[in-house]
């Protein structure tokens, strides 16, 4: 387990990387801990990542719609207000996004399987 001190966050002064994808731009910004990783991330519209990514992570829509699309053709969409969580190494999934969206993204280490 880890010990993370009481902090707050002020999402207006943390940094915005570009991260292009294989359609479209994501813009992250993010804050590393000691094995945690918490991020907004916004995908332009018509964004669609660049990778089948099989990382675990905890996904609320804040604004917006995606799907995540799986390796199998399987879609699950994200409308505001909703959720997904997945360990690492359980799913093969890519993002996209039509119209845009902003996401709270947590992953790390707690994230790994067994």
């Amino acid at each position: 387990m880890y010990n993370i001190p009481f902090e707050t966050i002020d999402w207006d002064k943390v940094e915005k990387t570009e991260h292009k994808g294989e359609i479209g731009t994501s813009f992250w910004q993010t804050i590393e801990k000691d094995g945690l990783r918490i991020r907004i991330v916004e995908y332009s519209a018509g964004y669609l990542a660049d990778h089948w990514c099989e990382k675990g992570h905890i996904v609320h829509c804040l604004e917006g719609s995606f799907i995540t699309e799986f390796k199998s053709g399987k879609k699950c969409t994200l409308t505001k207000g909703m959720s997904y969580v997945v360990s690492d190494m359980l799913s093969s999934h890519r993002s996209f996004s039509g119209s845009g969206v902003k996401l709270l993204i947590i992953d790390g280490d707690f994230l790994k399987g067994k």
